[in-house]
């Protein structure tokens, strides 16, 4: 009997350490995980900290100009007024902290390839990608310009779109190759029509038929409003939106994409330099890594 009870004791005392050790264990991952949150915070304080020094982003701000202050030592280059440059860095951005979302409502959940969102409806089709966003921004300041007749993409296949024709009432009439115009009804010019050229233009037109219109620009006359594109199925294009420069003549620019499939226009992160946050510099680089495409310097084209 005292065997028996000597026994209970110490599988009594065995229980009543290992409930006590998970307590513990519970406890002690408690207090890791606060301090794993802790120390996450503080990381993000401390990143926050050293890219707020080196170009001061103002999340509060709601245009591109604005949000993102230069880094230290450069000084934002002054675009002509009623510029494409100026267009691109007055447009409106997300709140800071939103998502890209694509045409179907779902968010893109790579965040570390974008730092802000543009505030853009980019319908519910699948037809706002890489050279569409491009071809979107360009019309876009054209049409706020009431610069018509400059609205103007060809498709893939040859045939000019021209925005002139469209306001008049006419109609694009795709049938395979064959391409053509059809009078379809009375003249306007409100944006709901303008934006139903567009998504026109963006079911027929892509990189190919946008890199073909552009001209080839040497690296070192990189503006603001040019494009890095390369052709192909798939291609790719991209937007330079803003840019600053330093006593040296030494460039950063932001860059802008849409991607595949179909989604809001985004301020991109640099891959190469993650310190730069989304500013780019090509200073002894041969070539342009960006998040989700890589470019060669020879890439770079202007409407």
């Amino acid at each position: 009997m005292k065997r028996v009870m000597l026994f209970l004791l110490i599988i009594s005392l065995i229980i009543s350490s290992a409930c006590s050790k998970e307590a513990s264990d519970s406890q002690d991952r408690s207090e890791t995980d606060g301090e794993k949150n802790l120390k996450e915070e503080e990381v993000e304080e401390v990143v926050e900290v050293e890219e707020e020094s080196f170009y001061k982003l103002n999340i509060q701000a709601s245009t591109v100009g604005e949000r993102y202050t230069t880094p230290d030592n450069y000084k934002r280059v002054e675009p002509e007024s009623n510029s494409f440059g100026e267009y691109l860095r007055n447009q409106k951005l997300k709140p800071y902290g939103e998502k890209v979302l694509f045409y179907n409502g779902k968010e893109k959940t790579k965040s570390d390839v974008y730092d802000s969102v543009f505030k853009v409806d980019i319908g519910d089709r699948d037809l706002h990608q890489c050279a569409d966003a491009v071809m979107l921004l360009r019309a876009e300041y054209l049409y706020a310009n009431e610069k018509y007749d400059e609205i103007s993409f060809n498709f893939v296949s040859g045939f000019k779109a021209e925005y002139s024709k469209w306001m008049e009432g006419y109609r694009i009439k795709v049938d395979g190759n064959n391409v053509s115009y059809y009078k379809a009804t009375d003249a306007d010019n409100s944006y709901e029509s303008f934006r139903k050229y567009m998504d026109m233009v963006m079911a027929y037109a892509s990189t190919i038929s946008l890199e073909a219109e552009l001209k080839t620009i040497d690296i070192g006359e990189l503006e603001i409003g040019d494009v890095f594109i390369q052709a192909g199925s798939p291609g790719h294009a991209i937007l330079v939106v803003d840019m600053a420069v330093n006593k040296e003549g030494e460039k950063v620019f932001l860059l802008a994409q849409s991607y595949m499939p179909a989604q809001e226009t985004q301020i991109l992160l640099n891959p190469m330099d993650k310190k730069m946050g989304p500013w780019y510099s090509l200073k002894d680089k041969d070539r342009l890594i960006t998040p989700e495409w890589k470019f060669e310097l020879s890439d770079l084209k202007r409407f």
